[in-house]
């Protein structure tokens, strides 16, 4: 028993009792359940302290203990917890918090220098053994196995938070759902969700005879009293299949037999005929370039057939008459370094939405089908407008646009002959579908049969759920047809979105999305906030309403979006300004968001935390390295941060790839560039970092787990190295931990590794509330609002599809 520990009496611990004498017996010689519950550390205790080990246990307070090190490692610190807690320290208290964290110690990876070489410049990275591509190394998976149970152990005390959290969230989720019915020839096809199940039913009615045959309107509902047919149940699919992992993209009726032939990477078409062996099935085009995708699909009018293939910024099209499935594909143009076009079909005539380094923002042209390269400009390229989309239609055409970073829709009539247009359109001409708030996202949905006038969207914000509207293009109504439930008394106007700018470093001016509950956030630059970014691609990472980001709103959370350069928020400049050598400007805009915040007082640099996911990750490291005084916590999912390292690894599926994103750095100006900013080669060790959540899948094939394992190896040796120095240089005096979570002196460092999972985790719509829920605990935790309740909503009812009254004009 340590000198100076003095236990009253049996009862004493804290207001802790022991049940018998019996017990006491048992606790006094310990015993193998209490050796593995405290690691071995058994051995050494007293009486006394073993049976409070044992009565905590008991009370269900045994995290207390989870992951001790083994006797002899930080027996000072399991001591003075002992201490604590005999002081009175009741269970939560910060006091008692702090006390379990110190015992804590975190895994520092082993260091085994390799020696990494390109243009005669040498970089050593002591943890490149963490890359196994078999998945099976022992060391390698004990090691992650060891930094889950310290994610677990760091975050043991949020457990009930995490299970309150997932209810919560659940509780806001219609289980029992039905989708939009989309129309298409002479069907209804939707998708429904059941109470309980994890995944959705793909079903489909017959429109009724009385309605077959006219036109659909806007107004139009599915007759619930025709009979269902189930096309594709994922539940029943993925228990048959007994798949850990399944995901469908797109379902819709079966057309015939089914094909096991897949690949990673798609680069062969075949043609074959439904009944035949799949022997006599004809390749009709291959793809020998691997840094380009190859897909197929038919036109909406169904007369033409594509063959589609592209890289991240060149594509190229070839297409068939659908009444003649054995004519040899024809090329409409030939494909042309970074040029690329998309092609819908309408009486005779292409429409070619093209790109190229003269049009970043496009352009639309219409030919004929028998000579492609003869064409017309119909909406001429402009650097203010960004054509995102076309959708043609018998008598319409809809533009998908994007101005000063909002979307808006176009509808331009088309001659009633089916003629084409003779000469470029009118925008004055054209009718702009609205929308009311300051912010928002917007997009097509399944547009159903060619001749329909019904154009379907899909809006969201970050007050309104997701939403479907029917937009008839030639009466110019709309009918909302559905926005999505949220149940729990959840009313859009409690809530308030705003959208701001922040001026970069080289002047350019950044937009800003936000939302926050009115009445709790007070926006006196002391509140919490969570800013979230991606920047890459041309992605344009825009707002959208999340049910689960309530759970942080309610408790006076503000949620903000920046929209950095590197994604397509503001067009192909924006993106362009944001790749190759001038990536830097994605993290310096970030910053430059951050920073505006802050001086608005929406928050503060300790209550401000960021998130960023897959090429988000990247930027999330970038930053951290950058200014990591700005933030106060990150989450960081399955991150991109070993940049360099990766793409000059050819043998790494879909490096080469991505060679047209950040540059091919066998070219020594990239890779001098890309070293710049590769956060796993920039890693400080002069200053503290954030608290840190990085997370990976093990069959990961996009971000390969060993990139967060890597960083947070190297990023923890540096900051343990760090803190030992300024023990040495204070003579061993610790930093208080009374304002701030501490593990063993240091924030968290954590990284959750899934060993089952790949880049986009887990399926199932309930699966991802608990890890939604797990990231939001981390996130409490590090602004002490463990015990922080969500308040209410302010309306008595469940919510209504009626709530979002701002989807009008």
């Amino acid at each position: 028993m340590p000198k100076g520990l003095i236990f009253a009496s049996l009862t004493g611990f804290a207001g802790i009792g022991l049940a018998s004498l019996g017990t006491w017996r048992h606790v006094r010689h310990g015993g193998p359940q209490l050796r593995r519950q405290t690691n071995g550390n058994a051995r050494w205790m007293s009486s006394n302290e073993r049976a409070l080990v044992r009565s905590l246990h008991s009370q269900g307070q045994g995290y207390l203990f989870r992951n001790w090190p083994a006797p002899g490692v930080r027996d000072a610190e399991k001591r003075a917890l002992f201490t604590t807690a005999a002081n009175g320290a009741a269970v939560g208290t910060p006091e008692l918090e702090a006390a379990r964290l110190d015992v804590l110690q975190a895994p520092l990876a082993k260091r085994m220098p390799k020696v990494l070489e390109t243009h005669g410049d040498q970089r050593v990275d002591e943890y490149y053994w963490l890359r196994d591509d078999a998945r099976k190394d022992k060391t390698v998976l004990s090691h992650l196995e060891a930094e889950n149970a310290h994610t677990k152990a760091v975050l043991a005390d949020t457990e009930p938070l995490q299970d309150a959290l997932y209810h919560e969230m659940r509780s806001r989720i219609k289980e029992d759902d039905c989708s939009v019915p989309s129309r298409n020839h002479g069907y209804y096809y939707y998708s429904r969700t059941r109470e309980g199940q994890q995944y959705r039913i793909h079903c489909r009615r017959r429109v009724p005879e009385s309605a077959v045959n006219r036109l659909p309107t806007e107004t139009d509902v599915m007759d619930e009293a025709v009979p269902e047919e189930v096309l594709l149940d994922e539940n029943l699919r993925k228990e048959q299949g007994g798949h850990d992992f399944y995901m469908v993209r797109v379902c819709g009726s079966r057309v015939g037999d089914e094909d096991s032939r897949t690949s990673t990477w798609p680069y062969k078409v075949f043609r074959h005929k439904i009944g035949r062996p799949a022997s006599e099935d004809v390749v009709v085009y291959e793809e020998t370039d691997e840094s380009f995708y190859v897909g197929v699909h038919k036109s909406r009018s169904e007369e033409i057939i594509f063959i589609s293939s592209g890289s991240a910024v060149t594509s190229e099209s070839r297409y068939i008459h659908a009444a003649r499935p054995d004519d040899e594909f024809k090329v409409m143009l030939p494909r042309q370094q970074d040029v690329e076009y998309s092609v819908s079909h309408r009486s005779g005539h292409f429409f070619i939405t093209l790109r190229n380094q003269e049009r970043p923002n496009s352009e639309l042209r219409i030919a004929p089908v028998e000579n492609p390269t003869q064409q017309l400009v119909l909406l001429p390229h402009s650097r203010e407008v960004k054509i995102e989309a076309v959708s043609v239609s018998k008598n319409f055409l809809a533009v998908f646009e994007r101005r000063e970073g909002l979307q808006h829709v176009r509808v331009y009539s088309l001659p009633a002959d089916g003629s084409p247009p003779k000469e470029a359109l009118d925008p004055n001409e054209a009718t702009d579908v609205a929308f009311a708030e300051p912010t928002y996202s917007l997009g097509g949905g399944g547009q159903g049969d060619f001749d329909s006038p019904v154009l379907r969207l899909s809006y969201t914000s970050l007050t309104t759920p997701a939403s479907i509207i029917d937009y008839h293009m030639g009466t110019c109504k709309r009918a909302i047809k559905k926005v999505q439930p949220v149940l729990g008394g959840f009313k859009s106007s409690d809530y308030k979105t705003e959208r701001l700018w922040a001026t970069a470093p080289d002047g350019e001016k950044v937009p800003i999305s936000l939302v926050y509950r009115k009445g709790l956030a007070k926006l006196d630059g002391n509140d919490p906030l969570l800013l979230n970014g991606y920047g890459s691609y041309e992605i344009s990472n825009d707002p959208y309403f999340s049910s689960n980001r309530l759970s942080l709103l309610d408790r006076g959370w503000v949620f903000a979006m920046a929209h950095i350069r590197g994604g397509g928020e503001m067009g192909r400049y924006w993106y362009e300004d944001g790749k190759y050598l001038k990536k830097k400007n994605t993290f310096t805009d970030f910053i430059a968001a951050a920073e505006h915040l802050v001086s608005k007082k929406y928050t503060n640099p300790k209550r401000m935390a960021i998130e960023g996911r897959s090429a988000g990750g990247l930027l999330m490291g970038g930053v951290l390295n950058l200014r990591p005084d700005l933030f106060a916590a990150a989450i960081m999912g399955v991150p991109f941060v070993d940049v360099l390292t990766t793409i000059l690894d050819e043998t790494i599926p879909l490096t080469i790839i991505e060679w047209e994103e950040w540059g091919n750095p066998k070219n020594k100006e990239y890779y001098d560039y890309i070293k710049s900013y590769s956060p796993v080669d920039n890693i400080r060790s002069d200053v503290p970092y954030p608290h840190i959540l990085a997370t990976g899948g093990l069959h990961d094939p996009r971000v390969g787990y060993w990139e967060p394992a890597k960083f947070v190896a190297k990023l923890r040796q540096g900051q343990t190295e760090r803190a030992e120095a300024e023990a040495r240089a204070s003579g061993g005096a610790k930093k208080s931990s009374s304002d701030e979570v501490l593990v063993g002196g240091q924030r968290m460092l954590l990284l959750k590794m899934d060993m089952g999972a790949g880049h986009f985790s887990v399926t199932g719509r309930f699966e991802r509330l608990k890890e939604v829920a797990f990231e939001y605990a981390f996130l409490l935790k590090t602004q002490n609002m463990l015990g922080v309740k969500a308040q209410p909503g302010t309306a008595a009812e469940k919510a209504q599809p009626g709530t979002a009254a701002t989807l009008g004009g």
